[in-house]
């Protein structure tokens, strides 16, 4: 078994200075270089490679495997899951779908601005707490563009927007996550969370309009940003507070678009706002549009959130684990030379303990299983679109997608690589130093932990103990810490690699990752400086 080494340099700061050397170069290669995320990805596995093998001592056979349970991971789920939200979206135009959806959306309002409010920050808000992994972003920029806005600009508006709900995930996992790692009580990691959030969630309407329109958005919107914002944070606060986190994304999105719907019919802005290139707003409006075409246009999305929803109820995970009548539909095989074969060791764990490293494969239980589910009911159901023409488009999306699902297997090898061999703990521990302001610094490591692995529940299983080791240490509170390592997740998702690779392919525009990355990283940086600040303050009161 390999032990890992959190200081080879015997300089924690230096080692950790070599350790964020692969995230440099892929942001260098993004921002500064303008290369496409594929060849930024490439350079940083290279690099990643070099540093573990030659810094770390991680043995070649070790590093390969971690490499390749990045790319496998890569694969499923994500790229099954990003494949079959795109098939699906696929179909809906297909059908013909879209002409009654744009018009639909035009009939509560023109002005693209509120569009934006009820399509990336309340829809979206939904498909983040019923299905996570990508499909909002995936879906909601895919909308935004059918609506007239320029394909870039509705991927870094649909990043954006997923600030509101990205902590909470696909039916509270990551705080449920994060309780467990960082060894607080779940209910009150969620009572935490209201305290470090929620003022991002009520603020991300404001930004979004701002982004889109200036000081002339935010005055001529404020109401409806200011009701969704309310709606939509009050309500999210009240469930953490007295439910749990399960149902944070769940509940208060879809009043927030009720409530938005509903103040459209008494309110409008005084001049309709329309993107550049878009259609004018007489041209959107399409009329005459009966209930049961609209009901028939949005299906393929409300039938999606429903089997979602089925499919995170416990029974399917009765049905499909170990000793469950179909636990024969989830498939499963250790990584050679990487399960139980790496050793995680204090202060990162509070005790000892090899590393698991099987890849997993629930070909039912996966929730890109439920959305091939929807995607064949809808070609079932719908008049607009034959069997052939759905398997057309399926293999379109498989074209389409090609490139950034490759890149997202690139990407996750680096985060495998760099976990394994202990580079990311470094970074942790590093941070960690700082003593009592470690409050100050605790989101950033949040922000590496989701910019590395993209996903907020690797995030917590990853950093949530050493957050959580590090407060009891410096005497600030072990659930205020796990909090802001969840919260800085949040703001790291707006720019994080597998989120962008997911936009572009989205809309069409993969090669262009570097583009939505300077679009979107101010925005990032913004969050993160807010929660910074934020939670030192909270370190002196909780």
């Amino acid at each position: 078994m390999w032990q890992q080494i959190y200081d080879p340099l015997d300089s924690l700061w230096l080692s950790a200075l070599l350790a964020a050397v692969p995230l440099a170069v892929f942001l260098l290669g993004l921002t500064v270089l303008r290369l496409t995320g594929l060849v930024s990805a490439a350079a940083a596995l290279v690099v990643t490679c070099a540093v573990a093998l030659l810094v770390y001592g991680m043995p070649v056979s070790t590093a390969a495997s971690a490499g390749l349970y990045g790319v496998l991971g890569g694969l499923w789920p994500i790229g099954w899951i990003v494949l079959m939200a795109v098939w699906l979206y696929r179909i809906a135009v297909r059908a013909g779908n879209f002409e009654v959806i744009r018009g639909s959306i035009s009939g509560i309002t023109v002005d693209q601005r509120i569009q934006v409010l009820l399509i990336a920050y309340c829809f979206g808000g939904f498909l983040e707490g019923a299905a996570g992994f990508g499909i909002p972003i995936a879906i909601c920029a895919a909308l935004l563009v059918n609506l007239g806005f320029e394909p870039l600009r509705a991927a870094m508006l649909a990043l954006v927007a997923n600030a509101a709900a990205g902590a909470y995930g696909a039916i509270g996992i990551p705080v449920l996550v994060g309780a467990q790692q960082g060894g607080v009580g779940v209910a009150d990691l969620s009572a935490t969370m209201v305290i470090v959030t929620v003022l991002i969630t009520a603020a991300v309407p404001f930004m979004l309009m701002a982004i889109m329109d200036g000081m002339r958005g935010l005055r001529e919107t404020a109401p409806a940003a200011l009701l969704t914002g309310v709606v939509f944070a009050g309500l999210q606060a009240a469930v953490l507070l007295l439910l749990g986190p399960e149902l944070a994304d769940i509940v208060p999105p879809l009043a927030a678009m009720v409530a938005l719907a509903l103040l459209m019919r008494r309110w409008s802005p005084r001049v309709p706002y329309r993107e550049p290139g878009a259609p004018a707003a007489e041209a959107a409006r399409s009329g005459g549009l009966g209930l049961g075409r609209v009901v028939a246009a949005w299906s393929p999305f409300y039938v999606l959130s429903i089997l979602i929803l089925i499919w995170s109820l416990p029974f399917m995970d009765a049905l499909t684990e170990e000793g469950g009548p179909l636990s024969w539909t989830t498939l499963g095989w250790a990584m050679p030379a990487l399960d139980g074969q790496v050793l995680r060791t204090a202060p990162v764990v509070a005790a000892d303990a090899p590393d698991t490293a099987v890849w997993s494969v629930p070909l039912l239980a996966a929730s890109g299983t439920a959305t091939l589910l929807a995607a064949l009911l809808t070609t079932a159901f719908s008049r607009g679109i034959s069997w052939r023409a759905s398997f057309e488009e399926l293999g379109g999306a498989v074209r389409q997608l090609a490139v950034p699902v490759l890149m997202i297997c690139l990407v996750m090898a680096v985060a495998n690589v760099m976990s394994f061999s202990g580079m990311s703990s470094t970074l942790g521990l590093a941070l960690s130093e700082a003593g009592r302001a470690f409050p100050l610094i605790s989101p950033v490591i949040g922000w590496i932990g989701v910019f590395v692995t993209g996903s907020v529940v690797n995030n917590n299983t990853l950093f949530a103990g050493l957050q959580s080791v590090t407060a009891g240490q410096i005497g600030t509170s072990q659930t205020l810490l796990v909090a802001s390592n969840t919260a800085g997740g949040l703001a790291a998702k707006v720019v994080s690699p597998q989120s962008i690779a997911i936009a572009t392919a989205a809309v069409d525009r993969s090669g262009r990752e570097s583009q939505v990355m300077r679009m979107a990283l101010p925005y990032s940086a913004a969050l993160l400086a807010y929660l910074c600040a934020w939670v030192f303050a909270l370190s002196f009161w909780l």
